[in-house]
């Protein structure tokens, strides 16, 4: 392979790394929201919303950004990374526009949840699969983890930005400058957003023409997937760990203000730094010991976090351990959002990538939209973030026990995943039948029968 072919999987990595830095402002809503409450509680009559519907536009942004991954990820499919990452930018920019025009609650769902969210998906769903297709599946948890690094590590610049202009600006003016600024930095490095050559075949030590070109890269498509035991499960995983983690995402700038006062936005500076690692560190260390492994891990760990930060927050702590809690709740949950997006190339291959992975990933949407607004509701009755991290830890520990339950069966994605690594296409899906639909299975045995009726040829 030439050397301009490998630096262009390093170069398609980094801008779609790029344009996920600018699509994470979402994980700085809790900035924003801040705002709005602060105007709301003060009668100063530019935000008049009622306190229970504040969260209201972050958690519409986080369903429509969900949902409208399927659609996105269908273009990327058939038109490309390029085109539809542009489109993102596009959306983001204009959402942001229209929100720094008005105060209106209707405008803010409509402009932040909808345009804002839809952009999102656009763009998001564009920089992982191209960057996938420049490397190995055994890099596979790796570039997934640097490429998606990038939404988490936004606040890192994000926070203290945004703190800075609302002093300076307001809120109005600073959605203005983020609208402008994000239409011209998506929309430039959507550019940079390539998929390799027909019959390109990524380096690696043991990997074939023939064996790059087949498997599980020419695998079953959203219909298909939806008649496997194995994506419920993994969507029922992922509603829990995504929803958990951002019902702590988009209230810790409300509880670092308890103990840091103005200087708050650094938890969420700190937070993102945590979430960001968690990315690159889990997809590295999913593509040794395997996927569900890594993920039941991680599960129990995020649930012993929840459980820890209820007295660590009803003792009124110190900066230093909100800061440090923060870290881990942000490092545990980006560490699993490294993990669905490999699992969903180990399962389902990189053919219809974008839509499949865009389907499972109607889960973060939805979990955020359900426990992002049973987290705002249980706060407003309560006057505290108690019943919200309970809540959060018992859910997270029947996910975890659902996961490790299934590590023990037959049904193992995670390990058969480094099977599949030493055994053939065709072996590995008659050891792992419930993993992948059988019109899939239907599929490779009429291909073996007319391989195997032509001589000279051997599936």
């Amino acid at each position: 392979m030439s050397a301009a072919r490998k630096n262009k999987g390093w170069s398609v990595a980094l801008g779609g790394l790029g344009i996920n830095l600018a699509l994470g402002i979402l994980y700085t809503w809790s900035i924003f929201k801040v705002a709005i409450k602060d105007s709301i509680v003060s009668r100063d009559l530019i935000f008049t919303w009622s306190l229970p519907s504040v969260n209201d536009p972050y958690i519409v942004c986080c369903l429509v950004f969900a949902v409208t991954m399927i659609l996105a990820g269908k273009l990327q499919d058939k038109y490309g990374p390029r085109n539809t990452a542009f489109i993102g930018g596009l959306l983001v920019g204009l959402g942001f526009i229209w929100i720094s025009q008005t105060t209106n609650y209707v405008c803010w769902v409509l402009g932040f949840g909808v345009l804002v969210g839809a952009g999102i998906g656009f763009g998001y769903a564009s920089a992982t699969p191209p960057a996938l297709k420049w490397f190995p599946k055994a890099k596979t948890g790796l570039i997934a983890g640097v490429v998606i690094s990038g939404f988490g590590l936004a606040p890192v610049y994000a926070a203290p930005l945004t703190t800075y202009l609302l002093g300076i600006w307001g809120l109005q003016k600073t959605m203005l400058f983020y609208g402008v600024a994000f239409t011209l930095f998506v929309c430039g490095l959507a550019f940079s957003l390539v998929n390799p050559p027909p019959n390109y075949v990524p380096e690696s030590g043991n990997e074939s023409v023939s064996s790059a070109g087949s498997g599980l890269e020419t695998g079953p498509g959203p219909a298909d997937i939806l008649k496997s035991k194995s994506f419920y499960i993994l969507w029922f995983t992922y509603f829990i760990s995504a929803g958990t983690g951002l019902m702590v995402i988009g209230a810790v700038a409300g509880m670092a203000k308890q103990s840091l006062g103005p200087l708050a936005f650094l938890a969420v500076a700190i937070m993102a730094v945590g979430n960001a690692a968690g990315r690159i560190v889990a997809g590295s260390v999913s593509d040794r010991i395997g996927r569900q492994l890594t993920l039941v891990i991680l599960l129990f760990f995020q649930a012993v976090l929840m459980f820890t930060a209820v007295p660590t927050l009803r003792s009124g702590t110190g900066p230093a351990t909100m800061v440090l809690l923060a870290t881990l709740i942000g490092f545990n949950y980006g560490a699993n959002l490294a993990i669905f997006p490999a699992f969903a190339r180990d399962l389902w291959g990189l053919k219809n990538f974008g839509a499949n992975y865009g389907i499972l990933f109607t889960a973060w949407g939805v979990g955020g939209l359900v426990l992002g607004r049973l987290s705002q509701m249980l706060e407003a009755m309560s006057g505290s973030f108690d019943y919200s991290f309970m809540t959060a830890t018992a859910i997270l520990v029947v996910a975890a026990g659902l996961n490790l339950i299934t590590l023990k069966s037959s049904e193992e994605p995670g390990l058969n995943y480094n099977k599949a690594r030493k055994i053939s296409r065709l072996s590995w899906l008659k050891a792992a039948p419930s993993l992948v639909p059988k019109t899939l299975h239907r599929r490779v045995s009429k291909n073996r029968r007319t391989n195997n009726s032509t001589p000279g040829k051997h599936y």
